[in-house]
């Protein structure tokens, strides 16, 4: 994945984390809001730490691993927050993508257009045949990212997760790289695929 950052898109540049980027990390991962979606605590101390140093050195070679993509903004070097991507099957060219902003960048647009990115990065240089999300229902941002980019609602999963005594649904969005091509092609006649993850 090393050899494919980083990526330009009109205002960000995504690459890979760095030690450097610690404490901006640390100021999105230890907000009560940004994980109030995620069904699991902000993590603290030794643990941000252990998972800050996992995501730094995240690789990308079986099925279960994610790799972190930094979103850095070219304005000013800030580091919004991370898209990830895992390999949910190589066999199957199966890919899961999540992203964590940090909230006063909300709204913007940044998102969408890093999303955006490595969505093409899977589809048109990794060969993915499909990429999917699983979001909250009540994540109205991350829903409203998911569509904008084309991505369709394939499941609604009722009460399929719980946290701290309380049931929780689960949205599944999907993409083929069919549809992301015809997309892609719609604007750009001149879009083609590169190479195959395999």
């Amino acid at each position: 994945m090393g050899e494919l950052l980083p990526l330009a898109t009109e205002r960000l540049l995504l690459r890979r984390l760095q030690p450097a980027d610690y404490e901006a990390y640390a100021a999105y991962h230890t907000r009560e809001d940004v994980y109030r979606f995620l069904y699991c605590e902000p993590p603290a101390g030794d643990l941000l730490w252990q998972q800050f140093e996992e995501a730094v050195a995240s690789r990308v070679t079986r099925d279960g691993d994610t790799f972190h993509f930094g979103v850095e903004r070219n304005d000013d070097g800030a580091l919004l927050g991370e898209i990830l991507l895992k390999l949910v099957s190589q066999e199957a060219l199966q890919a899961e993508i999540g992203y964590v902003l940090n909230p006063p960048f909300f709204g913007r647009g940044y998102a969408t257009e890093a999303v955006e990115a490595v969505v093409d990065l899977g589809f048109t240089r990794l060969g993915f045949h499909r990429i999917f999300a699983r979001l909250d229902p009540r994540n109205v941002g991350s829903r409203a990212v998911m569509e904008r980019l084309g991505f369709r609602l394939e499941a609604h999963l009722i009460e399929n997760d719980r946290f701290e005594g309380v049931w929780g649904d689960e949205f599944i969005y999907a993409l083929l790289s069919r549809e992301w091509q015809s997309r892609r092609s719609s604007a750009d006649p001149t879009a083609s695929s590169a190479r195959s993850w395999r």
